[in-house]
Order: C-alpha cells, then sequence, then structure tokens
C-alpha cells in the first residue's frame, strides 16, 4: 500500500477526531470530509491544506513572526534547552488523559516534545493565530491536529479537552473555562526573574527593564481558578555557539539587542513557573 500523503494523513487522523471541532462562526458541528474540506451544518467550510493544517481564520491577520522566526524556535527547543521543563510538565499530566491543546502552540514543538513523554493515544492539538508558525509545525510534526485560529473565537467544542497548555503565551480564560472538560486543567508556563537573564542584561542594561515581575500575570491566573498549583523551575543549559544567533531570533529580546556580534553568552538561564489551575 502507498504511503499516505501528508495532507491525507491529516484528513484521517482529523476525521477520527471531528467530534473536537466546532465552526467558529455559527459554532455548529463540523464534520471532516474525505476530500479535506471540514464543513459545518450552516455549511460553512475550511480546507485542510497540503502541509496537513487547517486555517480556521475567518479573517486575514498580520503577524509579526516570520517563519525564519518559527524555524529559529524550532531548533533551539530541539537542542534541549527546555527539556527539564518538558519532564515536570508531562509529570503534572494524569495518565489518562485523553487529549490535550496547545493554545499558543507557534510551530508546536514544546506539545510534541511533551507528547512523546504520554501514552501514544492522547490526541494532542496545536493553535496560534499564526499561519507562519502553523506552517512549521505541520511540516515537522505528523500525528498532530494544527489549527491556525482565535482564541478569542477558537474552534473547538465545549468541553472537549481535558488539558490546555499556555506556554509563555497570552491566554483567554473565558474559552478556556468553555472548552475544558469537568476537572479539566490548565497548564500555563511563565517567565521567573531570572528568565534569560543573560539577554536581558545586554538588551535593557541598566534600565527598569533589567528586571522583570510576573506577579501580575499570576495574580490573574490565580483569580480564574478555584484549585492552584504553581512549581518553579531554574536551571542554567550550556548554550553552543551556533544556536546563539537562533535564540537572539526567536525571543523579543534579542530584537531589543542593536548589534548582535557583540553577545558573547556561553549559557543561558531557564527561570520559570509552572501554573496548574482547575475550574
Amino acid at each position: 500500500m502507498a504511503k499516505l500523503s501528508k495532507r491525507e494523513s491529516s484528513i484521517s487522523y482529523m476525521k477520527e477526531n471531528e467530534k473536537l471541532f466546532q465552526c467558529p462562526i455559527c459554532k455548529t458541528n463540523m464534520q471532516v470530509q474525505e476530500n479535506g474540506n471540514i464543513t459545518c451544518e450552516q455549511k460553512h467550510s475550511f480546507d485542510i491544506a497540503k502541509q496537513g493544517y487547517v486555517n480556521f481564520m475567518t479573517k486575514a491577520i498580520h503577524s509579526m513572526y516570520s517563519k525564519e522566526l518559527f524555524q529559529s524556535r524550532y531548533e533551539i527547543i530541539q537542542s534541549g534547552l527546555y527539556n527539564p521543563v518538558h519532564e515536570k510538565i508531562a509529570n503534572l499530566i494524569d495518565f489518562g488523559v485523553q487529549s490535550i491543546l496547545d493554545t499558543g502552540c507557534g510551530e508546536g514543538t514544546h506539545l510534541a516534545k511533551i507528547c512523546e513523554k504520554l501514552h501514544p493515544q492522547v490526541v494532542s492539538l496545536g493553535i496560534d493565530i499564526s499561519k507562519e508558525g502553523i506552517f512549521t509545525a505541520a511540516k515537522h510534526y505528523e500525528r498532530h491536529i494544527w489549527c491556525v485560529g482565535d482564541l478569542a473565537n477558537s474552534p473547538f467544542q465545549a468541553q472537549s479537552i481535558d488539558y490546555i497548555l499556555n506556554f509563555l503565551s497570552p491566554a483567554n480564560y473565558t474559552d478556556f473555562k468553555r472548552i475544558l472538560k469537568p476537572n479539566g486543567k490548565v497548564i500555563k508556563v511563565v517567565p521567573q526573574a531570572s528568565y534569560l537573564q543573560q539577554l536581558r542584561e545586554q538588551a535593557f542594561a541598566k534600565s527598569e527593564k533589567e528586571q522583570y515581575s510576573n506577579e501580575q500575570t499570576v495574580s490573574l491566573f490565580k483569580d480564574q481558578f478555584s484549585k492552584v498549583y504553581i512549581e518553579r523551575i531554574i536551571y542554567d543549559q550550556p548554550l553552543e555557539h551556533h544556536l546563539l544567533p537562533k535564540l537572539l531570533e526567536m525571543t523579543p529580546l534579542g530584537w531589543h539587542i542593536e548589534n548582535n556580534e557583540d553577545v558573547a553568552i556561553n549559557e543561558i538561564t531557564i527561570d520559570l513557573d509552572i501554573l496548574v489551575g482547575e475550574f
């Protein structure tokens, strides 16, 4: 039997899990057709691209993030910089999880790395407003559902998802509450004071931005949930020389450094709060 194309494989996988989708326009149920169209009861239609993702946006959005940025992010995360974080998050996820959605997934590597540590039957989905990010995710990772979409108008059914992952990305708690199953959980990852401090020192030397606080973000998270668990993870990771330009490109901190050639960093600090919330 001939191997399925990426699009054919995605059609099959999305068809298996079509019950997770709702139309972002009219909110009715959706069906995945054999030809790769995803249609709702009101005949709104979205097409699975040849790369294996689906664009649920109802209007074009200009993204400030390029394909080159997402490719750099892919290479940085693949290098193992966040491996301890992925391990920690996987350990916080219940063994019987059926579905996990990464909101603001970018190029999808955090989700893919975490799912490698979960049982293979987990249905994993990623959504991002950036088409460039989702294009890169579909390029590198199969057997995931990749969607271009807006969290303010997401294409997922109510009470359909066990875990929502929100990794260094803006949150939409109203939609999180809508799409989570009863007893479902949100895992949000936010920077702590020393996150990428070597870059922060060079980007904002001797200014108030050299110091970072996540107090406001954490406080907002606590306000949303009846149960909250917080764990901090901090470590220094050696940084190979060839990865430094990739790191500078993938983070907004690097955008504030005028001359990248002046940056000399041999290690980088990862300092994150992992917030787990249950409504």
